[in-house]
């Protein structure tokens, strides 16, 4: 598809680029307002961790924390933060708690700037690690194979059913009465940014759209000869014979705000594609006079990493728009 020449051209083929995309991600059962148990609750000293749990529909337990601020103002703005991959199964969640070293855990620092925050495990992923179809038997990276074979047999996908977790994660926040649906974050570093940029192209309540280290061009992946570089949960059957690619997902984020982080020696982000992805978007942004915000800092010389000035630029954009 061709960069729009008008707002209203673009109007006109936004709701034939979603339905596609909801049509690639298979028959997905239905989404709505997941019951979640809060299973514990631990004090920390700026913020309160509540572990909770709910039942996705579709057999599944999903766990998660939340982050509360113990200060600040109600109803409160949020962030849904999404775990990385990397082959850490064992992670998932507690990604939020982890010490990058050059950046600081990211749920604490969210929580402590007045947010809360939630992060649930993926399919595969923490606590899920063994809800494949032998149970027990397989775990990790076998869970995350057998349930791609599973799911293509009942004409869904892995990663329709991971971005309809987040979704139901999303509609449990946006129904807390603690949480202000009009100041809504998604966020996530690898893995994370893609089911970010998913979730913010196909619902509208994300405010502000911050994917780091992620923003692959399905094409140019293939042509950079790189597909063994994602794992198998990253493919999504037909893609590529929709004329769709990443560009169209970050422009139906448009003309809400989003900031893409990415250095230009990301294997797993070809910059040339990313270039793409950059020039398509601001011209979808500047037809709705958003130029402003829409920000694509691509990092010279860094690679699949977050750094600490993505970080700083996380932060200043949850400053400047939410």
């Amino acid at each position: 598809m061709n960069v729009p020449e008008s707002l209203s051209a673009w109007e006109a083929q936004r709701p034939a680029i979603r339905a596609t995309l909801w049509r690639l991600l298979g028959d997905l059962p239905p989404l709505f307002t997941p019951d979640v148990q809060i299973v514990t609750t631990l004090e920390r000293e700026h913020f309160t961790i509540e572990k909770i749990a709910f039942e996705n529909g579709a057999g599944a337990t999903v766990f998660g924390y939340v982050l509360v601020p113990r200060q600040g103002q109600r109803p409160a703005p949020a962030v849904l933060y999404s775990h990385f991959h990397g082959g850490h199964y064992h992670v998932g969640k507690d990604e939020v708690f982890l010490d990058r070293v050059s950046v600081p855990p990211l749920g604490p620092a969210l929580a402590e700037a007045g947010f809360i925050v939630l992060a649930i495990d993926a399919y595969s992923f923490g606590e899920r690690q063994m809800q494949g179809p032998a149970g027990s038997r397989e775990m990790g990276a076998d869970t995350e194979m057998a349930l791609y074979k599973k799911l293509l047999w009942e004409g869904s996908t892995l990663w329709g059913m991971i971005v309809r977790d987040d979704l139901l994660a999303l509609n449990y926040l946006c129904a807390r009465p603690d949480v202000d649906p009009a100041r809504l974050v998604a966020t996530g570093i690898s893995l994370g940014g893609s089911r970010t940029t998913w979730v913010s192209a196909l619902d509208d309540r994300i405010a502000l759209t911050v994917p780091v280290a992620q923003m692959t061009r399905y094409r140019d992946f293939v042509e950079a000869g790189s597909l063994n570089g994602h794992r198998i949960y990253f493919y999504v059957p037909g893609v590529l014979t929709t004329g769709i690619d990443m560009e169209h997902l970050v422009s139906l984020v448009a003309p809400r705000a989003q900031i893409i982080l990415i250095g230009d020696s990301d294997p797993l982000s070809p910059v040339g594609g990313v270039r793409k992805v950059e020039a398509f978007a601001r011209q979808v942004y500047t037809l709705y006079g958003a130029a402003d915000r829409f920000q694509a800092a691509i990092y010279e010389g860094v690679g699949h990493t977050y750094t600490p000035a993505m970080f700083a630029a996380l932060m200043d954009g949850l400053r400047r728009y939410v």
